[in-house]
């Protein structure tokens, strides 16, 4: 990874533009995937969960690490390209099967130069 400039979070953005910056090169599209599974444990402990209502923070806290999985993948894939910015950052989500969850973080890796005022 020597000569490259690693993506910082400031400069990942689901807007297609960054104000005060001027996109230089398209890299072309990123993604991080990850594939999350609910155990049994954690079944059983949602099912707890949700015989009382409210927030299921099992699956909230699945959900959420799932997702930052999949944007730190992107980061890494932008990063090997050479990227300093990501542009148009969108996630989906599918059901491979009961139980199995992926997720998909995507954008398009750009390098960006400030705008000189």
């Amino acid at each position: 990874m020597e000569g490259k400039i690693p993506v910082v979070n400031t400069m990942v953005t689901n807007a297609f533009e960054l104000p005060g910056h001027r996109i230089t090169k398209n890299l072309g599209l990123v993604r991080g995937i990850i594939v999350r599974s609910r155990s049994i444990i954690g079944n059983i402990g949602a099912g707890l969960q949700s015989l009382f209502g409210g927030d299921i923070t099992l699956y909230t806290d699945l959900c959420d690490r799932a997702r930052r999985d999949a944007y730190q993948r992107m980061i890494e894939e932008a990063s090997n390209l050479g990227a300093n910015a990501i542009i148009g950052v969108r996630y989906d989500a599918t059901e491979v099967m009961g139980g199995i969850t992926e997720v998909l973080c995507y954008g398009t890796a750009v390098m960006v130069e400030r705008e000189r005022v």
